[in-house]
């Protein structure tokens, strides 16, 4: 039995169900006295509880609960212990994504991607600056992305944009059904950058900055940039690590 563990979990049947399974092989504690959080549930699930818990400054491990699972480890209650003491840790910090409008300003973490999306039926556009360099005067599209490598698998791929290894120290900036530049496939900056998109037309094309699953409406100037000081160490059964969830993803991507 492992010992000092918090448990949180989205309570589907399948995660009762793998719940009332841990219950024999696990000894549940407080968030303050544990040594690793157990989330059992989905991406959506795992996002919510990371941007909830990540202050305590403990390891999670996720068990999925849902589809996918990309964020989640494979649940076998055969070799749940041995996969538990044996995971490798990976750590990977956030987007911080702050909105300015003339009426406030709202800040809110991002581990995936923040979106950019047109708010009406008329397309967005947008200008976009990079370290005070400004690498698209006027897009017109549906909207644009700026994913983290753990995110590029996600929406970013399903847009078109570039997987990134989890290692690369890269951020992707992809568009969304791109009008004009027609041709502009996005581009691949450091995650040092600082990147700042502005609404060129808000009254007609309102635009939403969306940081996973946090929405601003009606935003004028989208700040983004990875928070270093935000670290969250995330733990993975050693045959189905992040690192080569991404690299099944950037096969199947080339094979497609």
């Amino acid at each position: 039995m492992i010992e000092n563990v918090y448990l949180t979990l989205d309570r589907t049947k399948t995660s009762l169900k793998i719940k009332s399974l841990l219950d024999k092989k696990i000894k549940i504690t407080s968030l303050k006295n544990a040594n690793i959080i157990i989330v059992l549930g989905g991406d959506g699930f795992m996002l919510q509880t990371l941007k909830k818990l990540y202050k305590f400054k403990k390891p999670f491990y996720g068990i999925n609960c849902g589809n996918y699972g990309f964020l989640m480890n494979k649940f076998s209650n055969k070799n749940f212990l041995r996969n538990l003491k044996n995971s490798s840790s990976i750590k990977i910090s956030p987007l911080q994504m702050t909105v300015a409008n003339d009426n406030y300003l709202k800040k809110s973490i991002a581990i995936n991607e923040v979106s950019i999306l047109r708010q009406s039926k008329q397309a967005s556009s947008v200008s976009i600056t990079i370290n005070k360099k400004k690498i698209i005067k006027r897009l017109i599209s549906d909207g644009v992305l700026v994913s983290t490598p753990a995110g590029s698998t996600a929406y970013n791929l399903s847009v078109h944009g570039p997987i990134l290894n989890l290692d690369s120290k890269k951020l992707a900036v992809t568009p969304i059904s791109p009008f004009r530049p027609r041709r502009w496939k996005g581009i691949m900056v450091s995650d040092k950058s600082k990147i700042v998109i502005k609404n060129l037309d808000p009254n007609k094309r309102p635009i939403n900055a969306v940081a996973d699953n946090f929405e601003v409406r009606n935003a004028k100037t989208i700040t983004i940039k990875v928070d270093k000081k935000i670290i969250f160490n995330l733990l993975y059964d050693k045959e189905n690590s992040l690192y080569k969830k991404i690299k099944i993803e950037q096969l199947r991507k080339e094979t497609s």
